[in-house]
């Protein structure tokens, strides 16, 4: 049971988790819109995702505390370090389109983590702002890059889509924010730190909600299974909220809500969609 508890705690704090979560959202965009099945873009999402959030994560404990990343995480470094490379090679593989607009996320997770100008604080203690900038960032990744790489052209239904992916991760990371609700640092100003916990529960229903109103107005209309799988992966996402605390676990958040996006690709594989 220890070691298992070590491969999971491991298998959550390198990102590899989170990442597989971006590998399905960027498959389930594909399948929407009929994209012949392409890896590329989707690798490129899990290795960079891994890069990414280690990045955010770890990068201080790097710089102020090298013993630490020698004792401790040791095995995260390296996995990042794989996974930088991995990601690369999936990076050179993309159109130069897609190699512009991946610039642009990875500038985005840059202000996420370094402060550009001085005496100044990275974005992420920006008050308020984390939650943009995280739900901007995978709209990006999991909707815009797979589809441009496909070269589908910008239209009503692909606004839809990424306004749909945005108040989807919006409202996951509501759960994360109720959750850390005591730890978060005042200044950042989260939601339920300006609104308080059962207004910031409410909200997420009311995003969850739009989600599922805009379902109807694609043009191309999608098949019920999928509309119905949608409605199953919202009203999770609502039971998460409405069970969510400042007293859970870290695996309540940090496991099970960022599950939701893999369950929801695994049940479109098993019914063979």
């Amino acid at each position: 049971m220890v070691v298992f508890k070590k491969i999971l705690d491991f298998y959550i704090n390198s990102s590899l988790h989170v990442a597989l979560s971006a590998f399905a959202l960027v498959s389930m965009t594909q399948y929407f819109f009929g994209v012949e099945r392409d890896l590329t873009v989707a690798f490129f999402a899990f290795f960079g995702t891994v890069v990414g959030y280690n990045f955010v994560k770890y990068d201080a404990i790097a710089r102020l505390n090298k013993t630490e990343i020698k004792k401790e995480l040791k095995g995260i470094v390296f996995l990042s370090f794989f996974s930088a490379l991995a990601c690369f090679y999936f990076f050179l593989q993309l159109s130069w389109e897609s190699k512009l607009s991946s610039y642009v996320f990875f500038g985005l997770t840059l202000l996420y983590t370094l402060p550009f100008f001085p005496n100044r604080q990275n974005a992420r203690n920006w008050k308020g702002v984390k939650i943009y900038i995280v739900a901007v960032t995978w709209v990006g990744v999991t909707v815009l890059l797979p589809l441009q790489e496909a070269q589908i052209s910008f239209s009503f239904d692909v606004l839809l889509m990424a306004i749909q992916r945005f108040l989807l991760v919006f409202s996951l990371v509501l759960v994360f924010e109720i959750v850390d609700v005591k730890l978060d640092d005042p200044h950042l100003q989260t939601v339920p730190q300006k609104i308080g916990v059962e207004p910031t529960k409410k909200l997420g229903y009311v995003l969850l909600f739009l989600l599922l109103l805009l379902e109807f107005f694609y043009t191309n209309n999608h098949h019920f299974l999928p509309l119905f799988f949608k409605l199953l992966v919202c009203g999770t996402i609502a039971i998460f909220l409405f069970f969510a605390n400042e007293n859970r676990s870290r695996y309540y958040a940090s496991f099970w809500v960022e599950s939701v996006p893999i369950l929801w690709w695994l049940l479109l594989i098993l019914t063979g969609f």
